[in-house]
């Protein structure tokens, strides 16, 4: 366990966790390795507290599960931001109220980091990917790709790296000095975020022909203080549910259709009826 380790294996084995969750991810295809909700409890794991490590990842899965990386639109790097903010909270004695001041800002600075990197180096690459595409030179066309993802997820985990070399004592001294006043209000504020992930994902996928399931279980929720388990398994049911409709409409569908005369159109039929409706 990294709790009785040096702050030198506890670096690496981070660093080492920073390129799984970010770099291999990408290497894969979109793995979700990422995810706070999957990272933190291993991270929690090697220190020995995979109890926090499971509250730092459901409060930091609650503010990311909006962010979505695409092209040039960037917000903020989830792995290097659950990593290291929950390795920084549980080295400092705390939990998710000091993992999530801490984890926007590091997600903001490895996405910097890697647009760095991709731009000053990774970039001068793409004239040489071309031309190894256009001679038909597979092997050193692959070979460059692996190549590069080494040298840009080494140079990116240099960051996890000396953060937690040089940066674990500093913020666990820091966060001691911290003011009760001071740190109530920043747990204030890092309870908000998981609502504002929120919000950020219900703008992306809100409907007014569903709203009424987020309005039902808002109320289950506030009201009738059911447990995020049962709820789970209410939304699980309401989803069999509703699939099972469309099963049956389009069934239903199908059957009409087959049953429906060829000859004659539904638009035909539909423009017989409005003639018959103003004749009369």
């Amino acid at each position: 366990m990294l709790a009785h380790s040096s702050i030198l294996v506890t670096a690496f084995v981070i660093a080492v966790m920073v390129l799984i969750a970010s770099g291999v991810r990408d290497l894969l295809g979109f793995t979700m390795l990422d995810r706070p909700v999957f990272i933190c409890p291993i991270v929690g794991w090697l220190f020995g507290d995979i109890q926090q490590g499971l509250l730092i990842g459901a409060s930091l899965e609650a503010v990311f599960m909006g962010i979505v990386n695409i092209g040039g639109a960037s917000a903020a790097e989830c792995g290097i931001a659950s990593v290291v903010g929950c390795a920084f909270a549980i080295m400092s004695g705390g939990g998710p109220e000091v993992a999530l001041p801490l984890a926007l800002p590091i997600g903001m600075l490895g996405q910097q980091a890697k647009n760095i990197i991709w731009i000053g180096i990774i970039g001068w690459f793409a004239p040489v990917f071309d031309k190894l595409a256009e001679n038909g030179e597979d092997k050193k066309l692959t070979r460059l790709h692996y190549g590069l993802w080494c040298l840009n997820w080494g140079l990116y985990c240099l960051i996890p790296f000396f953060a937690i070399l040089f940066g674990s004592k500093a913020v666990e001294a820091a966060v001691k000095a911290i003011p009760a006043v001071i740190m109530n209000g920043l747990t204030v504020c890092g309870n908000l975020l998981p609502a504002v992930g929120m919000a950020m994902l219900l703008k992306l996928l809100w409907n007014n022909k569903i709203c009424v399931y987020f309005f039902l279980g808002f109320v289950l929720v506030a009201y009738l203080k059911l447990p995020l388990i049962a709820l789970a398994a209410l939304g699980v049911i309401a989803a069999l549910l509703v699939a099972q409709r469309d099963l049956e409409l389009n069934q239903l569908l199908r059957v009409k259709a087959a049953a429906a005369p060829a000859a004659v159109p539904a638009q035909g039929i539909l423009d017989e009826e409005e003639e018959d409706f103003f004749n009369v």
